[in-house]
């Protein structure tokens, strides 16, 4: 049980076998997302989110590469990317550490913890230490906005079409009913 491949495989079967809902990404274990809920009693209390994981061939001797993929204000994750600035996943990793270290301890303690002084969102970090009260304010909008269980399940694509998809049948004049191939008067 000594090998990299051997030890993903375990890693990613205990989370599996958590309470955490493991999707796998091209049938491999290499890459797949993870729903991760808000710490409680936290301003991401109530929130889903969906965290890529990417585990490096050299897993767990290096680093896995996680990112949030639905949008979360915080300091220390990049808005665009969903990258996170987390020491302990991108300097100081331990093959001691697994998976479940990271959604049972490392990912709440971020949330729960950031740190506006390495940050990778500076507006969130320049707001956290001039107005708090916004800060958090504006952490909860994007809690609303952004992670509820529907975000996490809408691929991008998805959620662009939105809009075209609110139109209806009433809206456009047509029906389920018409039979098909029949010529618009």
């Amino acid at each position: 049980m000594s090998s990299p491949s051997k030890r993903r495989e375990m890693d990613v079967m205990k989370l599996m076998m958590s309470d955490y809902n493991v999707e796998t990404i091209n049938d491999g274990l290499n890459e797949f997302n993870v729903k991760f809920h808000g710490p409680k009693e936290s301003l991401y209390e109530g929130g889903v989110w969906k965290i890529r994981v990417e585990l490096p061939d050299a897993y767990p001797f290096k680093s896995p590469s996680i990112g949030f993929v639905n949008k979360i204000f915080h300091p220390n994750v990049d808005e665009l990317s969903g990258s996170v600035c987390l020491d302990v996943i991108n300097q100081s990793w331990s093959p001691m550490f697994n998976l479940l270290n990271i959604f049972e301890v490392f990912l709440p303690q971020l949330l729960l913890y950031p740190n506006p002084s390495d940050p990778l969102n500076g507006d969130a970090a320049s707001l956290m230490m001039k107005d708090r009260k916004q800060y958090d304010q504006k952490v909860k909008e994007y809690c609303e906005r952004y992670a509820k269980k529907e975000d996490i399940t809408k691929s991008a694509a998805d959620k662009e079409t939105d809009d075209e998809d609110d139109i209806t049948d009433e809206d456009t004049g047509s029906s389920d009913d018409e039979i098909a191939g029949h010529a618009d008067p």
